[in-house]
């Protein structure tokens, strides 16, 4: 790979500048692609953003910047784009600073913005090399998530189509879904969220397979289903529903009668019970009926000694069934309840009895 180091002033930076859907995010007279397909959305906070502009304004040095050569004399932002969205913002008066925009500064503190000078690398070389050399000089910043680097090789119509739906601040997907789903959309995390759904967590795979696909139709059809699924099945809103793996759920159970009142009044029971310690998994619990999703409360160790006391380090099972071996050590063995938790045991001193390790397996498994 080809690099070399050249010096740009702002104000050739910030000519041209557009920041539209339709023609992305350009400017340096139109030749600089500032958002390139791979790169994130713009994340800087507003303390973050309004730094770069005092920096400038100081004269002090902003960090070396990385722009990509194009074979056809165009560039692409490698690493920077963050500082550059926020300079041009500031010169396009989208924002001001200690209650100033550009349009509000001297003459003077507009030139001596404008005039300031940002290092960057120019790089020319293969997609491949170009990437891996992204990856690398991404390390000292903001480490990009699993799903930025996916479309950083995924690139094509089908994922445009998906960002436009699942990766912008308050797109459709986020609206849709803002209050059962978790992560930000311009970090990728929804995006992200609705492709493991629907690949089954094979989310390189899907994305490889619809790489050129014309749109993201599909994904957004089935994340949509998904959601409404939900929301009919589980019409009681509780902020313990964000964050639940809905698409497996979904899946399962669509095709399924489900009474919805019955469930209702199951949940708020589960809500209410202290020995329930995942509240998320009640979700999954009610329909699957499998106890690990729900945490049941363990016992403490002092309660597990006072019942090891109390039976005389005897496992009653060994004991019922006469083995001679019936004597254990603490060590060997486990807490289990007395009556179920299901049938409505309690995670109590009085409902502890401790079972060697082989019977309380056998136990768990009936």
């Amino acid at each position: 790979m080809k690099i070399e180091l050249h010096e740009i002033k702002i104000e050739e930076i910030c000519t041209g500048y557009v920041d539209n859907d339709e023609e992305g995010v350009v400017g340096y007279g139109g030749k600089l692609n500032i958002r390139p397909k791979y790169q994130r959305e713009f994340v800087y906070d507003d303390a973050k953003r309004n730094a770069v502009i005092d920096t400038i304004m100081k004269g002090f040095p902003l960090n070396v910047m990385y722009w990509v050569k194009n074979d056809d004399g165009t560039f692409e932002v490698m690493d920077g784009q963050q500082r550059t969205v926020s300079f041009c913002q500031y010169f396009n008066n989208d924002f001001s600073v200690d209650n100033k925009m550009f349009v509000n500064l001297t003459e003077t503190e507009q030139r001596r913005f404008l005039d300031y000078k940002v290092l960057v690398y120019f790089c020319e070389g293969n997609d491949k090399e170009k990437l891996d050399w992204f990856r690398i000089i991404n390390i000292a910043g903001e480490k990009l998530t699993d799903q930025e680097l996916r479309n950083a090789t995924y690139t094509g119509p089908w994922l445009t189509h998906a960002k436009s739906v699942f990766s912008k601040s308050n797109c459709a997907a986020y609206l849709h879904a803002k209050d059962y789903v978790a992560g930000s959309p311009i970090r990728q995390e929804l995006l992200e969220t609705a492709i493991k759904w629907i690949s089954k967590g094979r989310i390189e795979d899907y994305m490889a397979a619809h790489q050129h696909a014309p749109n993201a139709n599909e994904l957004w059809t089935y994340f949509k289903n998904v959601i409404d699924w939900v929301k009919m099945t589980f019409p009681h809103y509780r902020k313990e529903m964000k964050g639940v793996n809905w698409g497996e759920l979904y899946d399962e159970f669509n095709a399924c009668t489900l009474d919805t009142h019955a469930l209702e009044t199951e949940i708020a029971q589960l809500m209410l019970d202290d020995d329930v310690s995942n509240k998320k998994g009640i979700y999954f619990y009610v329909l699957t009926r499998k106890e690990k999703y729900l945490n049941i409360r363990a016992f403490t160790e002092s309660q597990k000694r006072q019942a090891y006391e109390k039976q005389q380090g005897i496992c009653p099972y060994c004991a019922r069934e006469g083995r001679p071996e019936a004597h254990y050590s603490i060590e060997e063995m486990e807490a289990d309840h007395i009556t179920p938790w299901v049938d409505g045991g309690k995670t109590s001193a009085e409902n502890c009895q401790m079972l060697c390790k082989e019977h309380n397996r056998r136990k768990s498994d009936i």
